[in-house]
């Protein structure tokens, strides 16, 4: 059983009850979303991670990726990376490892991770391929769908699956001229092994067996945005479009297979671009669960780019997205380290809740917070922001030596002291 095929009988699973509580909804609207698929619950019973909700009416969520690469590989630094995502406050963590062992760092990530986890298998079965066959366009049908089953047994939440990159996606990229034609991975081992191989992508051609699959754990699809674009030149274009024509009619699959997914995009793209994606992917889609990287706004702020990505977020958001892919301050320079992850997790949650807000969600907490700070009440703002360890540091770095209730900003000169001392108590 899946928590969608649940949902379709009206039975509220533990998970979805955890759901409607947290998110303060009422159950049957969560259950009646679950089951039309417009709200995923990714739940592996293997792993069974905290539920977390994505999708319609529910608060941004957040995801985190860490992972090896073949130029550096440390399992250590992968947990830390993991366990200050989680302390952060993100929602999921990927694991999107390709130097190592793969099995020994998921397995190691898994058992300390008690959010939902993902993964890329195509990145396991392309690296797996090169060992074997010195290739990545060598590997088999087999190997792809093995590295699904064996990453579902060891209890991954949900998996990207790039279906729509398919020979006919490829061919329109090829029609077209993008400044950088492809910047998916998992895309780019599809595309050269449609073309090596002049075969259909075997997760398009043989997309039942991967429903197969995924039902048989409660894995949840992410159907990855292959056709991403990685510059905003190539934004809101055919490809990426024909990309989302070919996932939504797979989204309506895997919901009468009864299983889970949620769609992946859009990648960078300008401000005035945002909107009109997401609402032509929640149509095409028939609102499903949008999983969104960045979008990132700009192209020239190496160093910067989880402002960037924050940015777009918060405007994704509230247009409708419902999954943040956080970017780190690393994105295009290097693989991020443990503190680029803490700042992406916490860029990310300030987009989210800046969507939240704009949808009237929990802004009861932005209240609370703006009277604590009316009340020069430290200790509560700490409690309440997003990233309390960032304000005490820099509280505690350069202390009020007059008033300790003021700030060294103003000092003496405190503006909300002098407004309570005469305003509040004038007349």
């Amino acid at each position: 059983m899946t928590q969608l095929s649940d949902a379709k009988k009206g039975v509220a699973t533990e998970q979805i009850k955890s759901v409607a509580k947290a998110e303060k909804i009422d159950l049957a609207v969560v259950l009646r979303r679950v089951a039309e698929g417009k709200i995923v619950v990714p739940h592996n019973p293997i792993h069974s991670p905290k539920a977390v909700g994505i999708g319609k009416g529910l608060r941004v969520k957040v995801n985190a990726n860490i992972g090896t690469s073949m130029e550096h590989c440390n399992l250590g630094e992968e947990i830390k990376k993991a366990k200050v995502a989680v302390e952060s406050g993100t929602h999921a963590v990927m694991d999107l490892s390709t130097g190592g062992n793969l099995d020994e760092i998921r397995l190691s990530l898994l058992k300390m991770v008690d959010v939902p986890f993902g993964t890329v298998p195509v990145y396991q079965a392309a690296v797996e391929s090169i060992d074997k066959h010195g290739s990545i366009v060598d590997m088999t049908e087999d190997e792809i769908f093995n590295a699904f089953e064996k990453q579902a047994k060891q209890g991954v939440d949900f998996a990207v699956a790039h279906v729509g990159v398919t020979k006919q996606s490829v061919e329109r990229l090829r029609k077209q001229h993008r400044l950088i034609p492809m910047v998916s991975r998992g895309g780019a081992f599809h595309m050269a092994w449609i073309l090596h191989n002049e075969e259909e992508n075997p997760l398009y051609k043989n997309f039942d067996y991967l429903l197969e699959i995924a039902k048989e754990y409660d894995l949840t699809l992410s159907l990855g945005d292959g056709m991403r674009s990685g510059a905003i030149y190539d934004s809101n274009d055919r490809a990426k479009f024909q990309e989302l024509l070919i996932i939504g009619e797979l989204v309506e699959k895997a919901r009468k297979a009864g299983v889970q997914a949620m769609v992946e995009g859009p990648g960078h793209m300008p401000l005035n671009h945002i909107r009109a994606n997401i609402e032509i992917m929640k149509t095409v889609t028939k609102e499903a669960p949008y999983f969104v990287l960045g979008p990132l706004v700009t192209d020239i702020a190496p160093g910067y780019d989880h402002f960037v990505a924050g940015i777009g977020g918060a405007l994704a958001g509230y247009y409708g997205a419902d999954f943040l892919c956080y970017v780190t301050p690393a994105e295009h320079l290097s693989l991020p380290g443990v503190d680029d992850v803490r700042q992406g997790v916490v860029a990310a949650r300030i987009a989210a809740h800046a969507a939240d807000l704009a949808r009237g969600i929990d802004r009861n907490v932005d209240k609370e917070f703006s009277q604590a700070r009316e009340n020069l009440d430290w200790n509560k703002m700490f409690k309440l922001c997003i990233d309390p360890v960032k304000a005490k540091e820099y509280r505690k770095n350069r202390p009020p030596h007059e008033d300790p209730s003021t700030c060294t900003m103003c000092g003496k000169l405190c503006a909300i002291k002098i407004v309570n001392e005469y305003l509040r108590n004038s007349g």
